[in-house]
Order: structure tokens, then C-alpha cells, then sequence
């Protein structure tokens, strides 16, 4: 990482927290450069980690800090943690599973489809379904490759008198599954309201420490003979794939006080069986919605054929 990268995202931090907090750029810097080139910590989370410091020491929530008003198709968000404005059309809107949430749902413009929140806290104007609107200033999120945006006090919503054709092409690709990554089988996810992140070592990236609740998912790569493609399979289907439930794979964890068993076997069922799986693309992530089996490729009779050419 060079020191004109680090001093960027410093200036970047210390503009947002400079009319609220008595704070250098080089202080910033200091900061971020000790996370970065001391403790090894990605740039994009030595400076949520920094970010998240100045929140706390200037008592704000960060909802309330503004930022760039950057305009953006839908395919170009490819970063957590920024402001950037987009014109989209609300493409569905689902039932908020916390009062916090005000509202929920998929946007989509030309490019491609993302989630939203709208917090109940900022007091938004409601947005309807099929219609298209201009969204300044909302903050970008990620999870597991997929990106979010979430509304929050700073955002404006204008209405758009205009057709927006949306793309949601879903991806498909058919072939072995060669690997299942780390972070596979039994996790934890953070117990904090409308978080789903996964604990690392016991603390979630956003809200620290904590005990966590169960669930199940694979990461796996499925090559399909010319390019290989990364894919996350959730609770439901990794149960459907494996055969091992939620509430087995505790119990498997707890007898060999071990939770890498679950991965351990669910490798030993899975890995070298052949897939066909279809679901929406995010980044470099497949996010399963249907899995077939397809027919094992008979590779001696595809080997035959070659030789005989």
C-alpha cells in the first residue's frame, strides 16, 4: 500500500469529521498506515475500522455524516461504505422484518438489480413499487460480495417521470464443484439486529464481540471445464445438497468439539459431484437460487472420442 493511497482515504476521513472533531490529516493517516502496514488490515476495513472511531468520539451515528453525491449505475457499486447517488426503479418492496427497517426491497436500473433499506429513524418519504426515482446520498454496503444501499437521513428521493427498463438476467453455469472454501459449513453470524455478518474469531467487523447464532452455508468454485465460477450456497440449500440439517450439524460440531467437521464432510459428499445452479450475480459470486444434477460427463467415452479425431 502506498503512502498516497493512505494519505487519500486520510484527507477523505478528515473531511468528513473535520467541522465536528479536532483532528489532523496526518493523525488520520497515523491511524490507518498502523492498521494497514502494522497489523495487515485491508485498506477498505482499516478505514471502516477509523471511520467507525471518529463516529464514536464525536458521538454521532453514521447515518448522520454526509458524503459524496457521486451518481452511479447500479453495476458500478463495487465498494462498501460509500455516498453515491443512483436513479433506479423499485422493483419489488418486501415486508420489513424489524421496526427499524421502514422499508425493504430490490432496486434495478439498465445495468443490474441491488437490495435496499430505508431506516425508520430517518423519516423518509415511502417509496412504491414500479416507480423510478432519483436517490441522493445513499450509503453502500456489502456482505459475503453482495452490495447493498441503505437510505438514511441524508438521502433525498425524487420521483422520476420516466421508463427504466431493468436488467436481472440471472447467471448460470453447470460443472464440477472443485472447492469449498474457508467459511464454509457451521458459522456464526452476528446476534445484532439487521446484521447477518459472519463472526470472525468470535467478533462481527461492525459490532465487536459477541456469541453469535448458527447457520449453515458453502462457498464453493464449480468449473465447468473452461473458467471457473465462485458460489455461495445458504442454509437451505446447503441442507438440501448435503443432508445435513442445521440442528445435525451442532450436534456433529459439539461431539468433536470441533466445528471444521461440518466442512470436513460436507467436502467428503460434495466435492467432485456435478452441478447445474442458476441465481442472480453479485461481483464475483453466483448466489444460488435453483440446483439440478445434471449427468456426470462420461470422461472415458469423451476420451475415446478425442483419439479417434
Amino acid at each position: 500500500m502506498t503512502e498516497t493511497d493512505l494519505h487519500t482515504e486520510a484527507v477523505e476521513i478528515h473531511d468528513q469529521f473535520s467541522d465536528r472533531l479536532d483532528v489532523t490529516v496526518d493523525e488520520v493517516s497515523e491511524r490507518l498506515d498502523t492498521l494497514v502496514n502494522e497489523y495487515k488490515v485491508p485498506l477498505s476495513e482499516a478505514r471502516r475500522s477509523v471511520t467507525n472511531t471518529y463516529l464514536d468520539e464525536a458521538g454521532i451515528d453514521r447515518d448522520d455524516v454526509t458524503g459524496s453525491d457521486e451518481h452511479v449505475s447500479i453495476t458500478d457499486i463495487d465498494t462498501p461504505e460509500q455516498w453515491v447517488d443512483v436513479t433506479a426503479k423499485v422493483v419489488e418492496l418486501r415486508n420489513p422484518d424489524s421496526d427499524a427497517i421502514a422499508q425493504a426491497g430490490t432496486l434495478g436500473d439498465e445495468t443490474g438489480t441491488i437490495e435496499f433499506v430505508s431506516w425508520s429513524k430517518s423519516e423518509l418519504p415511502r417509496v412504491e413499487e414500479d416507480a423510478v426515482y432519483r436517490l441522493g446520498n445513499v450509503v453502500t454496503d456489502e456482505y459475503e460480495g453482495q452490495f447493498s444501499v441503505k437510505l438514511n437521513s441524508t438521502t433525498t428521493i425524487e420521483q422520476v417521470d420516466r421508463e427504466l427498463e431493468v436488467s436481472n438476467d440471472d447467471a448460470e453455469i453447470t460443472g464440477a464443484l472443485v472447492d469449498i472454501q474457508s467459511g464454509s459449513g457451521l458459522i456464526k453470524r452476528c446476534p445484532e439486529e439487521d446484521c447477518t455478518r459472519v463472526l470472525q474469531n468470535g467478533r462481527c467487523a461492525e459490532h465487536g464481540e459477541g456469541d453469535g447464532e448458527f447457520d449453515l452455508r458453502i462457498k464453493g468454485v464449480i468449473d465447468d471445464g473452461t473458467t471457473v465460477q465462485d458460489v455461495i450456497f445458504d442454509r437451505e440449500m446447503t441442507e438440501s445438497l448435503t443432508g445435513i440439517s442445521l440442528e445435525k450439524a451442532q450436534e456433529m460440531a459439539m461431539d468433536a468439539l470441533d466445528t471444521s467437521v461440518v466442512a470436513e464432510e460436507m467436502n467428503e459428499r460434495l466435492l467432485g459431484q456435478y452441478y447445474h445452479v442458476t441465481g442472480p450475480n453479485f461481483n464475483r459470486y453466483v448466489l444460488a437460487d435453483e440446483v439440478t444434477e445434471p449427468e456426470q460427463p462420461d470422461h472415458e467415452a469423451m476420451l475415446i472420442k478425442a483419439r479417434s479425431i
